[in-house]
């Protein structure tokens, strides 16, 4: 038991660690929905691993398309491994307790690896742009520097955008009586609102990380697409129109499958209030966990490159040359 009731009295107050839940009011089935869990982190995990492998050991796929993709690949290992370990210790163990820091810890990587997604997703845009729209100059764009830049770049950005709101969290007062979380991790907005101090700056602060990654980033990758379109609209031929939009498909669908969940989380959280908790649960476990695990079956199914590849590495051959 926590010891809250002592701490009632005292000025300010932070709670030695949080109580977390799973799927509000389907606490007695949570032994049964971790199974379901476990496959989908399981092959979130697996799927993406393979990605980075199949991209490392084939020459061919040394490409800057790939690079992103293993950009991509290596940001939804670190999105699962965010959420893992809390969500099946409260699935598998009704263990649901996490030290106030290490919830501070494990809310500053969550953001910070959705942050990189979105950004990763936006580059990969402007890498089909110029593959598509500007094709006789894409290896003089996209060199290999440029694209260790742009990593660097998608990362700095993450880090410094999320580093302060950990400190935000840790001036606050929070109320003895008000621990328990609405998801099995921290999730920034929740763990603000169990404050009993003037959380302004926590909520503005919030809406300008929204506004300047998420937000940017996606109306930049729908003017990415949207000029896209006018290029392949433009081609003569039309086996030229319908493979250019193969070219793109997969990473459409991968915006969709992040963006989509992302924005209707944030919808929810800020004006949703009414919506049951299990509306809540499900939006966040949706937006933490299916992008991950559909990221590799999309790029597997609508790339063959990849998908060859990734054969290769299960069957344990080895790295395919490039042909001359």
């Amino acid at each position: 038991m926590l010891p809250s009731q002592s701490y009632v009295n005292m000025s300010f107050f932070q709670p030695p660690a949080f109580l977390m839940t799973g799927i509000p009011g389907l606490e007695a089935l949570h032994g049964w929905i971790s199974i379901p869990f476990s496959c989908m982190y399981t092959a979130a995990l697996t799927g993406n691993c393979l990605i980075l492998l199949a991209v490392r050991r084939t020459p061919s796929l040394h490409q800057p398309m790939y690079y992103f993709l293993s950009m991509l690949a290596l940001t939804d290992v670190g999105l699962t491994l965010s959420t893992l370990p809390t969500t099946l210790a409260v699935l598998w163990f009704d263990h649901s307790l996490i030290a106030f820091n290490a919830c501070l810890v494990q809310q500053f990587f969550l953001h910070s690896f959705s942050v990189v997604e979105s950004s990763v997703l936006l580059a990969m845009s402007f890498d089909r742009f110029v593959a598509i729209s500007k094709p006789l100059h894409y290896a003089a764009v996209l060199t290999n520097t440029i694209v260790l830049r742009i990593g660097l770049a998608i990362v700095a950005r993450a880090i410094l955008s999320l580093f302060p709101l950990p400190f935000l969290l840790k001036r606050l007062n929070f109320c003895p009586n008000k621990i328990i979380l609405s998801h099995s991790f921290c999730f920034h907005p929740d763990v603000m609102r169990r404050a009993c101090a003037d959380i302004t700056i926590n909520i503005l602060y919030g809406l300008y990380v929204v506004v300047s990654t998420g937000s940017i980033d996606s109306l930049l990758t729908v003017l990415s697409y949207s000029l896209i379109l006018h290029t392949v609209l433009g081609l003569a031929s039309p086996q030229e129109r319908v493979r250019a939009l193969n070219a793109c498909i997969s990473h459409i669908l991968a915006v969709f499958v992040f963006f989509i969940p992302g924005i209707t989380m944030s919808m929810i959280h800020r004006f949703g209030r009414h919506l049951p908790p299990t509306v809540h649960a499900l939006v966040a476990y949706v937006y933490l966990v299916v992008p991950p695990v559909l990221n590799p079956i999309i790029y597997s199914v609508k790339s063959k490159p990849i998908r060859e590849a990734m054969l290769r590495v299960l069957r344990g051959e080895g790295p395919r040359l490039m042909k001359l």
